[in-house]
Order: structure tokens, then sequence, then C-alpha cells
């Protein structure tokens, strides 16, 4: 976040309006002067040939002036030359070659002469000259032998064009030449090469000019060079090398000067030039340049490097960048250096420049012009176009060198003078007129303007005027008598006030007043003082991640009478507002940002008089751009160098490096990881596998996440070996009862290290010393036919490629496939634990009846039927497993009372075996499972009724149900009563001992064994005895039986009406003859009226409950009362509650209609019935 400063171009514009300030005072043109020129052409004209010629020449004065030109010192008649004429009201020349000409024959030295009675003004004298883009001579261009390693200039020698042709080279196909500090082009146009390398020879060289004016490319023929050298294989990978002209047999050399020749040289440059110094060295390995100045630094502020630093220019050349300059050329084997002396020289600069002179008959003045240069310019004076010394004498005028002094001038005096200063590197020409009048003041501005301007500034009030003699100007504000000038004002020549600093005390209205012999005139300024503009909440800085919101802040104190406007620049542009973005009046917020999002975001809130900025960087971190530019160096057996440039990380670091390689055989197209390094780096050795084509790229990492891989490598094979391990995962295992299935898996390119990957598979019967069998297979299995059932076998596998065998495999036991087993489980005993479980007992069978792998003893189990009568059970089969080798094992989850049966089989990997003889077995009595559908009720507040259904598994015979209940009262608990009843009853009727404590109940089923599982509900909440006993009291006070009374007997009246118009006409529309508002179900006719026929013993909907029965209860958030009159609810077969409460419903439904018809009087009535 910042408040931005003001760019340095205001502080340079205010500078720029302030010299103006004291500059001269023009004459209004009404008033009769001499011509001034205004606009003229740049001194040297250079002009394209396919257009016409314009050279301009523009001036002012009164009356109006004529204009005529000299060409080359002589005198111009357009009138004779049909091609040129001159504009309108001005003296711009216009030659026209439409109709034909050569326009060559126009070059020359042209000068506008401007005239009116009052004198003559010059232009500069303007050197036309015609835009020239010759060929280039057509020439032969022998093969340039070159030995490697050796220096080589490329001259390119282009055709003068005027003004100079942009030389570059390229080949002859267009392609740009690579250049760097081996290999770079020099200011002259010239391609130097410190050394010759054997890549030079791939391309051709063709040194191309391009011709500004005429928009034209010249093609010069193109170079071709023949490299001479000790190693004539050309490998890529050694251009990066650090040691790569060793490793080409290339001889190493001190440096030397290829431009400029010799140790010293020296160079000339004119003052506001730019310097530019070159020096270009050869050299094996390539030098570098190194730039100093003797005696000093050079000039950091002006002083950048160019061309690899083989160039030095100096900006804006001054004297004191004059002296001796060198250059350092040095490599490992040595330096030299070359020094230049650079002189600095210096065309005519204004030190004074001669001014426009008004004045008074009979008052003094001076023109005066001064100048300075390399050498010393020479002033020469003229008086309308002519030298001084051959004017008509004036006493009044006096000449002294670069002055000239006028003294009681009078109106003959009027002219032009013309300064003209010069030296060998060129020329000023300056015009300044002196114009005697006799003109009482007068102001040039309208008249009362407003000026509006904001608190602590600096302001200018102008007050433009003109007067001859030059009128004295006052200030003066308010009426005041005091002249402002001095502290924070300052009046200026030309009658501009300037206030320093505004406070709000300076608003008001400003007098000026100018003042000579011949009278007076002044104008006014009313000055109004305005509240500058201020971001007080600035945009922050901050940094977010790519696809979030971010907003910008700007919050904005201004002048209430001021125009606001907020707009957003983004990089110093204005913001285009898309539709990701919203712009409020106090912000900027920029949905799902992206990585063009980033940048400086500037608020600027301004109005008509100024404006506050306030800067913000927005940082937006994204994943890294993908890595470029791979490539394979130090290429090994068994290795190589991968290198590759960084893309950029989009603000959040790079962590890692992961390289993939692809390969070409196995998996074409398909990447695979093969390393990971740190974000540090940007080079690693890959280790690699023998004959794999490897292609790898890589892909960058960071916190926000993962880029693109790069674009691939080239590829690289590396050369084959016979292989160095074997596959892995070996194993022999039956898919039928006769055969084995011997499986793998297959290695993959990395490890195949060779062509034609096959496996040569060995198998025998283990224990027998047979012979191997082998075979070789090109997949990852091989099948084995006609084996025994499930014999252990030795099963080796090896890798072999054209190169050779692997290593010696490993053996593995492999057993082929399995039969059914063969025998049953012999001699099962049972014994019956508890009502749910048994333990089993049983001989093992001979292990060559398994004919496979013993995997468990399975028993199969059913529930045949139940003891207790008229009980339907399930007889769906289920399994406990025993897994080995084992001779006992426990079955539980059994059903209590219940007849069983029991099978038992032996299982191998193919399946079951015949199964054993069936037991059969009976499970004692157990207890029962929870009473269902447990319902607690309370139908008044004395009583508490139970209701519950029999246990869903009785498990046994029931010999009744057992009941324990207890009061509480929040955490205070009464003595436990206990109940027993008889297994046929299933209600239970409890008195309440108290209206206000609650019950819970226990309810468990008892058979001989014991009680079962119990479940727990509890009573639902009492009534709020506090509510009911206000109620009570409501309805005894005086008060509320009078006011019953009375809305009894205005319903009685209404009542009375309602019959007396029944009688008459039936039916009655309701809106205009019922005051009682009726409830939304009352019958209606289509006609809008109600007929009352069958309604005179019906209670009115909504009606509450009478005051002698039970009155209704206050809602209680945390009871259950609501729920004592529900309909039956149900239980789940666990005994759990499920019922829904459908009293609650009709009770909300109830209290519904309470709520819309509280308000009735008729219900009042009938609620007292």
């Amino acid at each position: 976040m910042a408040r931005q400063q003001p760019p340095p171009w205001v502080h340079a514009a205010l500078l720029l309006c302030l010299l103006s300030l004291s500059g001269a005072i023009e004459i209004p043109m009404d008033l009769s002067q001499p011509p001034t020129i205004t606009k003229q052409s740049v001194k040297d004209h250079i002009v394209d040939p396919r257009d016409n010629i314009l050279i301009e020449c523009e001036a002012k004065g009164n009356p109006a002036p004529s204009f005529h030109w000299t060409r080359n010192s002589r005198f111009f008649n357009i009138a004779k030359d049909p091609r040129v004429s001159m504009r309108r009201r001005s003296g711009t020349l216009v030659i026209d070659f439409r109709s034909g000409g050569r326009p060559e024959e126009y070059e020359g030295e042209y000068q506008c002469f401007a005239r009116n009675k009052f004198g003559t003004a010059l232009s500069n004298r303007i050197r036309l000259q015609v835009s020239k883009s010759p060929l280039w001579p057509k020439e032969n261009l022998d093969p340039v032998v070159v030995q490697e390693g050796a220096p080589l200039t490329l001259q390119c020698n282009p055709p003068p064009g005027l003004p100079s042709p942009v030389i570059f080279w390229m080949s002859s196909s267009m392609e740009p030449i690579t250049q760097d500090k081996r290999v770079s082009q020099g200011h002259n146009g010239d391609l130097y090469f410190s050394n010759v390398m054997l890549q030079d020879m791939q391309t051709d060289y063709s040194c191309n000019a391009r011709f500004h004016f005429t928009h034209t490319i010249q093609q010069k023929n193109a170079f071709t060079l023949k490299v001479l050298t000790n190693n004539p294989y050309n490998d890529s990978s050694l251009r990066n090398h650090p040691d790569m002209y060793s490793a080409r047999g290339v001889a190493e050399r001190t440096p030397s000067f290829m431009y400029p020749q010799g140790t010293a040289s020296s160079q000339m440059v004119l003052r506001g030039m730019d310097l530019l110094l070159e020096c270009i060295a050869s050299g094996v390995p390539t030098p570098d340049i190194a730039w100093y100045k003797k005696g000093g630094d050079l000039p950091s502020d002006k002083a950048k490097f160019e061309n690899f630093n083989k160039a030095l220019r100096i900006t804006n050349v001054s004297e004191e960048d004059s002296g001796e300059y060198f250059c350092l050329a040095s490599n490992k084997m040595g330096s030299i250096r070359h020094t230049i002396s650079v002189r600095v020289k210096a065309a005519p600069y204004w030190l004074d420049e001669p001014k426009n002179l008004i004045l008074a008959p009979g008052e003094d003045g001076r023109l005066v012009c001064r100048a300075n240069g390399n050498p010393k310019p020479t002033v020469q004076w003229m008086v309308n176009g002519e030298p001084l010394q051959s004017a008509p004498p004036n006493p009044n005028r006096e000449v002294a060198g670069d002055t000239i002094i006028f003294r009681d001038t009078q109106i003959s005096s009027r002219a032009v003078y013309q300064c003209n200063t010069s030296n060998e590197h060129g020329y000023l020409l300056a015009n300044a007129f002196v114009s005697v009048l006799d003109v009482p003041p007068r102001m040039l501005s309208p008249r009362n303007q407003l000026i509006r301007v904001i608190l602590y500034n600096r302001t200018r009030l102008d007050c433009p005027f003109f007067g001859s003699p030059i009128p004295t100007l006052r200030w003066f504000k308010n009426g005041q008598g005091s002249n402002l000038d001095g502290g924070n004002y300052h009046v200026y020549e030309n009658g501009s006030l300037e206030i320093k600093m505004i406070r709000k005390e300076d608003q008001g209205i400003y007098t000026c007043v100018a003042t000579n012999i011949l009278g007076k005139a002044e104008n006014q300024v009313r000055l109004e003082v305005k509240d500058p503009t201020r971001i007080y909440r600035m945009p922050e800085d901050q940094v977010v991640k790519r696809g979030t919101t971010v907003q910008l802040e700007c919050r904005v104190k201004h002048d209430p009478s001021l125009k606001l406007t907020v707009s957003w620049l983004k990089d110093d542009e204005p913001l285009y507002i898309g539709n990701r973005m919203k712009k409020e009046d106090d912000s900027l917020t920029i949905f799902g940002v992206a990585e063009r999002d980033q940048g400086s975001y500037t608020c600027i809130a301004s109005t008509e008089l100024d404006q506050d900025l306030a800067k913000a960087h927005l940082t937006v971190l994204g994943r890294p751009d993908r890595p470029r530019d791979l490539e394979l160096t130090d290429l090994a057996e068994r290795s190589v160098r991968l290198t590759w440039i960084p893309g950029d990380d989009n603000n959040s670091p790079i962590t890692d490096y992961v390289v993939q390689f692809e390969e070409d055989q196995f998996q074409p197209g398909v990447w695979h990881d093969h390393s990971k390094f740190p974000g540090s780096v940007n080079s690693a050795v890959l280790q690699l596998s023998p004959y794999v084509n490897y292609q790898f790229r890589v892909i960058a990492i960071n916190e926000v996440g993962s880029s693109h891989p790069s674009l691939p490598s080239e590829r690289y094979r590396t050369s084959g070996a016979p292989p160095e391990s074997n596959p892995t995962d070996v194993k022999g295992e039956g898919t039928r009862k006769n055969n084995m299935e011997i499986t793998w898996t297959p290695m993959n390119a990395t490890s195949a290290f060779g062509p034609n990957l096959r496996y040569i598979v060995k198998w025998r019967r283990r224990e027998t010393r047979e012979t191997w069998n082998n075979v070789t297979v090109w997949g990852s299995r091989h099948v084995v036919g006609q084996t025994p059932v499930y014999v252990p076998y030795e099963i080796r596998v090896q890798a072999e490629n054209d190169f050779g065998k692997g290593p010696e495999p490993e053996t593995v036991i492999g057993y082929s496939g399995e039969d059914y087993p063969r025998a049953a489980p012999t001699d099962v005993k049972i014994r019956v634990l508890n009502s749910t479980a048994i333990s089993l007992q049983w001989n093992r069978v001979y292990p060559d009846t398994v004919q496979g792998q013993l995997r468990e003893y399975r028993a199969y189990f059913w529930r045949e039927s139940s003891l207790l009568k008229n009980l339907w059970v399930s007889q769906k089969r289920q399994q406990a497993s025993f897994p080995g080798d084992r001779l006992r094992g426990v079955v539980s989850r059994l059903f209590p009372y219940s007849n069983y049966k029991l099978e038992m089989v032996v299982v191998n990997g193919r399946g079951d075996g015949p199964r054993s003889e069936t037991k059969e077995f009976t499970t004692p009595e157990g207890v029962p499972s929870a009473p269902r559908r447990f319902r607690v009720r309370q139908p008044n507040l004395e009583t508490i009724n139970l209701e519950w259904d029999h246990p869903e598994h009785p498990n046994g015979i029931l010999i009744g149900y057992t009941l324990k209940y207890v009061a509480f009262n929040g955490t205070k608990l009464g003595k436990q009563i206990v109940e027993n009843f008889s297994p046929n009853q299933t209600k239970f009727t409890m008195q309440r001992a108290d209206p206000v404590s609650r019950y819970r109940f226990t309810l468990s089923a008892r058979t001989q064994v014991g009680s079962g599982e119990a479940v727990t509900e509890e009573s639902p909440a009492p009534p709020n005895e506090a509510y009911t006993n206000n109620q009570a009291d409501i309805a005894t006070q005086g008060w509320f039986i009078g006011l019953m009374c009375a809305i009894a007997l205005l319903v009685l009246i209404l009542l009375i009406v309602c019959f007396i118009k029944r009688s008459r006409g039936g039916k009655y529309p309701v809106r205009e003859k019922k005051d009682v508002p009726l409830g939304p179900e009352d019958p209606k006719e289509e006609d809008g009226s109600f007929d009352y026929s069958d309604e005179d013993n019906k209670p009115l909907q909504g009606s509450q409950t009478s005051l002698d029965g039970t009155i209704k209860q206050q809602e209680s958030d945390d009871s259950l009362v609501d729920y004592g009159e529900g309909g039956e609810g149900q239980f789940n077969e666990d005994g759990s509650f499920i019922g829904q409460y459908t009293v609650k419903k009709d009770k909300e439904e109830t209290e519904g209609n309470e709520s819309s018809e509280a308000t009735s009087p008729v219900n009042a009535i009938y609620s007292l019935a």
C-alpha cells in the first residue's frame, strides 16, 4: 500500500509554467506589430521522393505578413515554376510531382522571409535533401575458409543511403543470426566472430539494410563458411561443455582487438549527442569486455552497456564527459586493453536568447544575444534580413558586440532584428522585434472569472494585460487598499498573482489594477477554496492464490460541492472492468483471480480540481510455468546429464522437480517417474538402464501445484546388456485338478536390458530328483498339464534377451490343482454349553483324502423347530467355520428352547467335501426378549395406564412379567415399587400418589430361567399448577365476569337481529350484516351469503373447553403430557418405541384455531356455557 506521489512531469510542468510567467509580454493581435515566425521546418529536412515536398514557414503580424523564399542564397521565384506553390495566408512551400519531375532537382538550402511594413523576420536555413536507398552492387562471394578457433569478420559495406540504413544479419532463408558474446554485429554493420566453431557452418550469413523512408529492405549475397577442424564430429552435447574448446582440440589464445585496431584511438562527439565506444576482441576462450574511465568513474546515470558489454553508450554528453576511456578484454589466457581519447565539442547553444522589445516613445531598451560553443561561436547582427552594417544609420541605436542598445526610441525605430551565432559545428538564428507603441492599459482576459482551488495548494491568479509604456500591476483583496505582494503572495511580470499556499481565509474577490501614464485598467477574480480529496483507507498489498476472491478498498473523503470520480489503473494503464470484476464506490472486487490479474492497482479519486492516488500490488500465487529447453549432455553408457531452464515460479518458489521418462518399446506414450530433485537444481545426472530409448520431461512443483510437463527432450538410447534380474512374484497354482499355472510379474522396459526379452521357465516335482522340464515363454504365464492332484513342484523363471541370460533364479515351490475332499469328519460329538451355544468335537480326516490344502472344517446347522407350540421358525441353514487343522470348536448365537440339526464337512481350495452324519440337539430354555410396544398413557391427573405386548422371542415358557417403577421430581427419587403380573396380563392402571411427580417404569418378562431384557419408559410431564391457578383466579374476578356479561348481551342482541333478518329473507350477505368475524370453514353459498338453518345447535368452531371441565394445560417444551391421549403406538422387534404421537398434531390444530378465533366474543360466551 502506498500513497503515490505526483509523477515527475507535474513538477516539470510547474517549473515551465513559472518560468513562462517571467517571459516577455505578448502584443495583442489587434495592435500593429512586426512579423514573428511561428512555425518552420527542421534545418536538415529529408523528404521521401515518392511524396510531394512540403517546406513549412508560418508567421504572425499586424498587418499580416507576406512571404518570399531564397534558394541557395538567391531569390526563389515561385511564379516561374508550375510545380511550386505557396499556401494561402502562409509561407509554406508545396512542390507537387503528380505531373512529373525529379525531386532531386529541388535539393538545396531554403530560407523563408516574412515581411510587413514594420519589418522582416527570417526562418532558419533549411537544407532540403531527398532520401536515397541505392541498390546493393551485385557480387559473387566465394566461401570463406577459416580454421576452427580463428577470428573472423564478415564485412557488410552497405550502400550509402540518406538517412543511413539500419543493418541486421540473417540467413538467406530469413532466419535471424543468433548473437552472443562470441558472435555479434558491430556498430559499423560488420559481423564479428571472436572465434569460429564448427557449428557456424550450419547456416549462411547475409547482411540486410532497411531504409527508413522507402520502407525497403535490401539483402546482400550470403556468405558461406567452410570451417577447417581437427575434430569433424559435431557433437551438440559439447556446446555447453565447460572445457568446450579443449574437448574439440582448439588451441587457446590470448585476446586481441578486432575493432578498433591497436592499443589507442580517439573519438570526437558533440555536446548533447550520444557517445558510443566499441571494443570487439578475439581469443579462445571468448574474452569478456570491461569498461573504465581514467581518473574517475563512469557516469552511472547516463552510461549503459550494449552488445554483450562490447559497447559503452553515454547519453546526452557534456564537457565533463571528455577524457580517456579504456576497455579491457580478458580470458583465462591473459588480457589486453585499448584506450580511447574522447573530445567533446559543441555547436552553438543559447545562454541568453534575444526577446521581443516593446517600448514607448522616448524609452530606452536593449537586445542581448549570448551563446556558447566549442569552438567559441561568432555573433552577427541583422535587421530585417540585411546585415546591420548595410542598414541605414540610426543614431538611437548602438551595437556593442552581442548587445544592441536603444536610447530615446521613436516610431521609426520599429524593426525585426536577427542574431546569427555560428561555429564549424552549426549555427543558431533568432528573431526579435522592436515595437514602439503608445497604448493605455487594457485587460486581455475575461472579466469576473471564478477560480476554484484546493486547500493548501499553490495557485496562480492570471491577469493578462498590455500597455505601452509597460503598466505597473497591483493586486487587492476584497477591495482593501493594501497591495498584495510578498509573504504568501508573489506578483509576476506578466501580471499573475501566485499564492504559495492556499488557506481558508484566502477565499474572496481579488482585483488586479494595471496603470501607466496613459491610464489604468482593472479586472476581478473570485477565488473559492475547496477541501482536498483524500483517500483515507487505501488498498493494501495482497498475496492470494489463483481462483480466490480479492477486494481492494479505496475509501475517499472529498469536498461535497465537487463531483467525485473513482477510477482504477492496472500497471499504470486504465483498468477494463470485465465480468469477473465489480467496481463499487469504495472498493474493487476481483472474483476468480487469475495470473493475468497480478500487478499494481492504482485507485484514482479525482474531482474537477484535484486527485489523490493510492497504489497496492496484487501478487497471485500460481502453479509454476513449465520448464523449457531440455538438453542432454555428458552422455555415458549408464548415465546422462539433463539440464533445463526453469519456468516462472509465479510468485511461489519451486520446491521440487520431477523428472519423468518414456520409452518406445514396451509402453510407448506412457510416462514414468524417474527421479525427484530439489527446486534449487536445474541440472541432474540420471542413472539409466541398458537398451532403453529414453525421452525425458520435467515437471516443476510449488505449494500451489504442479506445472504442465515440459516439452520432451531428444531421445537417447543406451546400449544393451544381459538382464541383471529375474521376474518377481513367481507362483505355481492349479486352476484345474490336473494342471499347474506358473505366473510371474513381467519385467519392465528399464529391466529388460536388451531386445527380445523372454523367460526360461523350469519345473520338476519336488523331492523326486527328476530332470527339469523347461520352456521359453514370451508372455507372463505357462500352464503345465497332466499333473497329479495337489503335488508340490520346484519352479524357476529366468530372464533372457539377445545379449544373454539373467542371473540364476531362485527356486519357488508351487502346487498342482486341487480336487474335492473325499472324506468327512467322523465321530462328531456335541455338548450343549448353554441355551445359545454348543461345543463340537470331531476326528480329523486323513491328509491324502483332503486332495489339496486344508482350509477349514465347517459346520452347517439349522433350526428345525421350537419347543413352544404354534411358534413358526426359520429353517435357513447357517454355518460356522473352524480354519486350519482343528479338532474342536464352538457354535454360538443359537436360539434357546429349540431343536437343531448339524452336519460337518472338510473344505479345501476347490470346495466342500462330503457331509458327515446329521446330528440333532436341543437347546435349553433361556430368558425372553423385551416386551414389545410398551406404552405409558396419562388420561387424567389421578391415573396412569400401562400397556404392552408379549416378547417377540419368549425363549421358553413365560411365567409372568415384572414391573418396577419409581417416582422422581428433578433429581429426587422416591421408593421403588415392584409389581408382578401373570403371563397373560398386558395392561396395568396405576393411581398417582401426587399430581406433580413423574414416574419411570421398567418392564421385563420372566421364564423359569429368569427375567429377560427390560424396557424403560417415563410418564408425561405433569400440568403447570401455577397456570391452572391463574386461570381459576381470572375466572372468579369481578371485572372479568362483568366483561363476559357485556359481551354475552351484545352477542344476544346480534343473534336476535340475525333471526329477524332470517325470518324475512332466509339469507343475507355476511359481509354487510354479520358483525362477528367467521372462521374459514363456515358454510357458504355460491352467492356469498350464509345459511344458518342447520347451525342452531352446533358449537362454534374454535371454542375453548368449558371451565367446568378440564382446563387446557399450558405448553411445556420438555413434557410428554401432550401425548397422553394419543392413538396406539408401535414397537420394534427389539421392543423400542416407534409410535407416532398423533394427538400432538390434533392439539396443534386446535391451538391454531384458538389463535385465529381468539378475538371472537361468541367463543368467549361458549367457553362460559
